[in-house]
């Protein structure tokens, strides 16, 4: 019977295996919740093409493309702060996921101001299916981009303690695999609200 103490043991390769494994399965449930809502837009689009044409109009393309744009940068900076502790860079990866944290919360700043904008017209989640379609889409995506945000936020507080290096990094990739994934769902959203009429 081995006397050394478990941590001595522990292999951070197979950790870090598991770890994206999690984080994978984690995500196919997410493909398959936003995978249902877009079969569901699809199927009514199809059901009602002159109210879905007539309705993605009233979108605001300029704000849906200033949020796209927000979101790649976000992408940018999450790959950019991985490959920085990669190479041992701490501090470097606090000012990166800091600037992905900060352009996160424009995202949703100018989502507000796109919500207040429909509100001002009368465009409530009721108004007809294609509004309460896009509501439940942005709006489960806000939430997950709100989850990023906290996930994010944690990995840099603790990068911030000295918890990564060079030969310890899982849950700064792993934060980063999941915010990729939120970019990702909105580049599918983008198009299929405001622009596919």
């Amino acid at each position: 019977m081995s006397s050394g103490h478990p941590a001595e043991h522990h292999d951070p390769e197979v950790a870090f295996e598991s770890a994206k494994l999690g984080v994978w399965t984690f995500l196919a449930t997410e493909v398959l919740l936003f995978g249902a809502l877009f079969t569901m837009y699809t199927v009514f689009r199809a059901k009602f093409p002159d109210l879905f044409h007539a309705e993605h109009e009233k979108l605001n393309r300029v704000l849906g493309a200033v949020n796209t744009v927000v979101l790649i940068t976000s992408s940018l900076t999450v790959a950019l702060g991985i490959d920085a502790i990669r190479k041992g860079k701490a501090k470097l990866l606090t000012r990166y996921f800091g600037a992905t944290i900060l352009l996160a919360g424009v995202f949703l700043g100018v989502k507000c101001v796109e919500y207040a904008e429909k509100f001002r017209h009368g465009l409530f989640p009721r108004t007809n299916v294609f509004f309460s379609l896009y509501y439940m889409m942005t709006g489960l995506h806000g939430i997950h981009v709100l989850l990023g945000m906290a996930v994010l936020g944690y990995v840099l507080v603790l990068a911030r303690r000295g918890r990564f290096s060079e030969s310890y990094y899982t849950p700064v990739e792993m934060s980063g695999l999941y915010w990729h994934f939120v970019d990702l769902v909105w580049i599918y959203l983008f198009p299929l609200l405001y622009l596919a009429g």
